[in-house]
């Protein structure tokens, strides 16, 4: 949504995008029904907003995430077709594209391993990390389901990054986030 969704408190983040997942989709010439599998890193509303674009895609979530009665998950519950996976999952059967479970932000949380021809390894933590700051630092931020599981996660992405020799992508690090192309430009 261009303009946000409104926050229940007032005194939390709006967050805004200029560019809508519709309009980069569009920018790219790719239709919703061509994409296949939507997967979220967990139910917060920031991360399942755009589900509902996806009706004819599989939604591929945590098990624990799913069963988790968090307050959005009947957004997730809407999508025609749910894989609830248990663990690590590699999506396509070629290891270019695996989920990595990373529980603590919420009971199913996930993170995404991506390897690109050219551009290499990335990894996409979700909210297990959810600045630059905490990952250096790692601290565990207070809104965390489970903050043990949490720092465990933290020390599982390390792990990857050094196996994969991965660059790091922190979701809500603004600083990180403006240095990244968007749609319709695109890593290869």
């Amino acid at each position: 949504m261009a303009e946000g969704l409104p926050p229940a408190n007032p005194r939390q983040t709006r967050y805004r995008r200029t560019k809508t997942m519709a309009g980069q989709l569009d920018q790219l010439g790719i239709k919703s029904s061509d994409i296949k599998y939507v997967a979220v890193s967990h139910t917060h509303q920031d991360h399942v907003g755009n589900l509902a674009m996806f009706p004819q895609s599989t939604l591929l979530i945590q098990k624990a995430e799913y069963d988790w009665p968090g307050p959005l998950n009947q957004t997730v519950k809407a999508v025609a077709s749910i894989n609830k996976v248990q663990g690590d999952h590699d999506v396509f059967g070629d290891g270019s594209v695996t989920l990595i479970t990373t529980p603590g932000h919420t009971p199913g949380h996930q993170s995404l391993l991506v390897k690109l021809p050219k551009t290499g390894a990335l990894l996409l933590s979700g909210d297990a990390v959810h600045f630059k700051s905490n990952w250096d630092n790692r601290g565990v931020p207070d809104l965390s389901f489970d903050k043990d599981k949490t720092a465990a996660s933290m020390q599982r992405l390390a792990d990857v990054l050094a196996t994969e020799k991965a660059q790091l992508w922190i979701n809500h690090d603004k600083q990180q986030s403006d240095t990244l192309k968007t749609a319709p430009e695109f890593y290869d």
